[in-house]
């Protein structure tokens, strides 16, 4: 794991966020990683050790439930009995995005759940895919989350949505590479995001709680890519474990 900021007795908290608070009752957990020096200075992106470690976290959870031929949301559910904020919002994403009715020929679901920077959020995917072309179209993000009190519910379904634009783009052709000590990478006519025509519908149902309220900037990016290669693996049986797709031969339709 490549080094985030500052060490604490040669421990980088960021490199394991929230796998070090797994909220699955789960009796027996080792939570370990190698810190590796890359000899490139990295930054802190949307979501900071959260987005990569949301997808390792969820994507295994969806494993688990393949092999024990388990509904991925009713192991995550059962799972959860003991944790009933991210219950409630893996509830609510279920039920609003209808999880269990039958989709239309071609269309699969996905699904993940993340707890970061307080907040707590699901997301179910929907999408269609041509396995032998591997375009990929995704036609719905269901989002519910819980960021306690809310004060301004318009700025947390911008924020909700901005964070799954990201979170897409990042999953489908989010790369930086490096040539000779330089990113290639400039602005966004090379690094580019999904643009309008691109987007799926995306629905966000946000929690009523009276808690203490948080920031809600970052939280809604890590569960986007696990919950679209979940629904990868429900299409084609083949489970994604780097990203981004791109690499893996496919294409946005």
């Amino acid at each position: 794991m490549a080094r985030f900021g500052p060490l604490k007795d040669n421990f980088d908290r960021r490199s394991v966020e929230i796998c070090d608070t797994v909220p699955y009752d789960i009796p027996n957990i080792l939570i370990d990683y190698q810190l590796v020096d890359v000899g490139i200075p990295i930054g802190f992106w949307r979501s900071v050790g959260a987005s990569q470690n949301g997808f390792f976290l969820e994507s295994f959870i969806d494993e688990i439930a393949a092999a024990g031929k388990k509904d991925p949301y009713e192991l995550r559910r059962h799972l959860l009995e003991k944790s009933p904020r991210h219950l409630a919002a893996l509830e609510l994403a279920a039920q609003k995005a209808q999880w269990g009715k039958p989709l239309p020929p071609g269309h699969f679901r996905g699904i993940a759940i993340v707890s970061a920077y307080f907040g707590y959020v699901a997301q179910v995917i929907e999408i269609s895919l041509n396995r032998q072309a591997r375009t990929l179209k995704v036609h719905r993000v269901v989002c519910a989350l819980d960021c306690g009190r809310v004060v301004n519910p318009s700025s947390i379904d911008a924020q909700a949505k901005s964070s799954i634009v990201y979170g897409l783009t990042a999953a489908l052709r989010g790369e930086i590479t490096i040539d000779r000590g330089r990113v290639q990478q400039s602005n966004f006519n090379d690094y580019p995001m999904l643009r309008i025509n691109e987007m799926p519908a995306v629905d966000v149902h946000i929690i009523p709680s009276e808690e203490a309220p948080t920031g809600a900037g970052e939280f809604a990016v890590p569960p986007v890519a696990p919950a679209l290669c979940n629904a990868i693996f429900a299409a084609t049986g083949e489970r994604i474990r780097s990203l981004p797709l791109s690499k893996h031969g496919f294409h946005w339709a």
